[in-house]
């Protein structure tokens, strides 16, 4: 495997900036996942780094050696796509043979490199198949056997399960997790699903509109979001956000300095108790063990996450109480503002001790 060095990447489509400046790196045998709203330059990032877009600006290395002009064949990378990319008069066997062919790889060797992917997806069965003849789950494991059978120094996925329904895109999932810990390979996946993100990453990278936001752990962006995109883009349901100064006035929380312009909380960071701010239950979204109570205090829209015993019913009037701890708080640019815990955890009607 190999490590991968994103240093000042920039991509323009004429006058149009795709991507600013952008510099990751990328760990020898990590999962980074790519994540952000649609158009917001990760595509393209992935296929500046398998060299079928030039970059405008900065470099791409693999291990130390600069393979920023080199040609895509020979940057020993690997790509799954959204679209499978099949030979569809292909067996399954032969979809597999065949970038090892092309490069004239021994037939043993085939054999050999064709079992283990075989095995190791749960294709043995399938090998004589044609496209036409498997499921979209089935497709989507022999896209990924025709990239592991080349042991390429870096694999990239460019949202190979978008096209999977809700129920398969779980059993895939399940199914990467397995092929990065069995190869400990160095892998760059993208996808416009943050749930996916979350369960897939060692890192997640959150980029929009062509900027890098924050790089971290899926636990650090989750807990720490560096500003207001990344703390509504991470996490379901997404964060509540609250005008600074609309919470002071309902008793949502204590005394917020002046440079803070909004407040964020995460839906089980609300808590329906006894001595908190009055609110009106709107709807409620059931979901088995929990529920999202969706609620409203004065002009204020809230959600919960509760536990499935203590639901209240539509139309309920309840209390609602935010931990002063578990506060996310914003500048009016949307940057993460850090506070001493003092000026935040005065007691008020509004805020719960932990």
């Amino acid at each position: 495997m190999a490590e991968l060095r994103i240093e000042h990447v920039g991509k323009d489509h004429g006058a149009t900036r795709v991507l600013g400046d952008v510099s990751i790196t990328v760990a020898d045998g990590e999962l980074l996942v790519l994540v952000g709203p649609s158009g917001c330059g990760k595509s393209t990032l992935l296929r500046c780094i398998a060299g079928l877009e030039e970059l405008s600006r900065g470099a791409i290395l693999m291990d130390g050696a600069d393979i920023t002009r080199a040609e895509p064949r020979d940057r020993d990378i690997a790509m799954v796509f959204q679209s499978y990319a099949l030979y569809p008069h292909l067996t399954v066997r032969d979809n597999l043979a065949f970038g090892l062919k092309m490069r004239k790889t021994p037939k043993e060797e085939i054999a050999r490199r064709l079992g283990e992917a075989a095995e190791m997806l749960g294709l043995e069965k399938l090998l004589d198949r044609r496209p036409a003849q498997l499921s979209g789950g089935q497709r989507q494991r022999v896209a990924m056997g025709r990239a592991v059978v080349r042991r390429p120094k870096v694999f990239l996925f460019d949202e190979p399960l978008s096209n999977l329904d809700a129920a398969l895109r779980g059993q895939m999932r399940v199914e990467l997790m397995r092929l990065h810990q069995r190869l400990s390979a160095t892998m760059v996946y993208v996808t416009h699903d943050q749930v996916e993100a979350m369960t897939l990453a060692d890192r997640i990278a959150v980029l929009n509109a062509g900027a890098l936001m924050q790089v971290g752990a899926p636990s650090e962006l989750y807990t720490r979001p560096a500003n207001l995109f990344v703390a509504k883009f991470i996490g379901t349901p997404e964060m509540n956000v609250i005008d600074a100064r609309a919470a002071e006035a309902c008793r949502l929380t204590a005394a917020l300095p002046r440079q803070v312009a909004s407040v964020g909380v995460r839906a089980e960071d609300l808590r329906l108790a006894p001595g908190g701010v009055g609110a009106q239950v709107d709807v409620v979204e059931h979901l088995g063990a929990e529920a999202l109570v969706h609620l409203r205090v004065e002009m204020i829209e809230l959600t919960a996450r509760v536990e499935a015993q203590a639901v209240p019913r539509s139309g309920e009037r309840v209390q609602v109480a935010i931990d002063p701890a578990r506060l996310h708080l914003f500048d009016a640019q949307g940057a993460r503002v850090d506070t001493p815990q003092s000026t935040v955890d005065s007691p008020r009607i509004g805020t719960a001790k932990p």
